[in-house]
């Protein structure tokens, strides 16, 4: 969250300069001077620049994020996050009550990058947003670790949607895919979808050639200890596990975070970039514990200036700052 930022200036009344003339009395005495005016007490400004609504950059101050505005049956907009590494989207307990919803208890396990639980569900009839309609879709019901927001948008529906985020304009888009080609100024990182596998694409991590899956519900890039051992071998040099994450399952493991290289996708180039490392659940079931592979999250993502998913095209259309 951008915070807000206090101007230095002070506020208040500054009295005019007045020209006073003394002039004698018939007694030949001269009146007595006016009181000193008495200024009035300064108040503090405080100047609040205005929150994204729903795209904002990562900055140093903070992780950038993506929000799309969701009508749920007819209400809202919702803020949703955005999450390519989610198979299906959810919501958290605030909404399900505001709506009015009734809940079934133990209805769906979720599957997290940490581990998995079982939650209660929720029928919605649908969600709508832009191009974008899914009807009589159950929504598991998580809790609220998602910084504010009101649940999770995931795959349900866009196998052939083109979505546009413009961070520095705080602009998100889903339209139907046309299968247009890039804009002008982007690169282009071809993708494999695959709606239970998410959005794939192979990159370079320093020397190592690594999966990527692209994952916008993330806050940070982690890799697998497989990519770890690798680079870790040309470095000749090991590292502490000195961090946590925490899944919206809210398990918790253990991190270590590194400064690499570099990571190449395509014509995109992040460079000295601090990722994570760990044995996360979601590489073992995705069966991605032998061989290099990373979630690519907002940490990175962020950083661009527009970011294009055309499901349809199969592609990632970016444009850096």
């Amino acid at each position: 969250m951008r915070r807000p930022w206090r101007d230095g200036l002070r506020g208040g009344a500054w009295p005019g300069a007045l020209a006073a003339f003394a002039f004698a009395s018939s007694a030949g005495a001269a009146p007595e001077p006016p009181p000193p005016a008495t200024a009035a007490p300064l108040d503090e400004v405080v100047v609040t620049a205005p929150e994204p609504r729903y795209v904002a950059p990562t900055t140093r101050d903070g992780i950038g994020r993506i929000w799309a505005p969701v009508l749920i049956d007819g209400h809202g907009p919702f803020r949703l996050v955005l999450d390519t590494g989610a198979t299906r989207s959810a919501l958290i307990p605030r909404v399900v009550e505001q709506l009015g919803l009734q809940t079934r208890p133990n209805g769906a396990r979720v599957r997290g990058v940490t581990g998995t639980a079982v939650v209660p569900t929720v029928k919605v009839r649908s969600l709508e947003f832009g191009e974008l309609r899914v009807e009589d879709v159950t929504l598991p019901i998580v809790n609220d670790v998602f910084g504010g927001a009101d649940g999770v948008l995931g795959g349900d529906g866009l196998r052939d949607k083109r979505i546009v985020i413009e961070f520095r304009k705080d602009r998100i888009a889903i339209t139907r895919s046309r299968k247009q080609l890039a804009p002008p100024g982007h690169f282009v990182v071809p993708l494999d979808y695959v709606p239970t596998r998410g959005l794939r694409a192979q990159v370079m991590v320093g020397p190592v050639p690594t999966l990527a899956i692209i994952d916008t519900g993330g806050q940070a890039t982690v890799g697998n200890l497989a990519l770890h051992a690798a680079l870790a071998r040309r470095r000749g040099e090991l590292d502490p596990f000195d961090d946590t994450i925490i899944g919206v399952t809210e398990d918790v493991q253990p991190v270590m975070r590194v400064r690499i290289p570099s990571i190449v996708a395509g014509g995109m180039i992040v460079r000295r970039a601090e990722i994570r490392f760990a044995d996360l659940h979601i590489f073992e079931h995705w069966n991605l514990t032998a061989r290099p592979a990373l979630l690519i999250g907002m940490d990175v993502l962020g950083l661009l200036d527009t970011l294009i998913l055309d499901y349809r095209r199969e592609e990632m259309q970016v444009k850096t700052p």
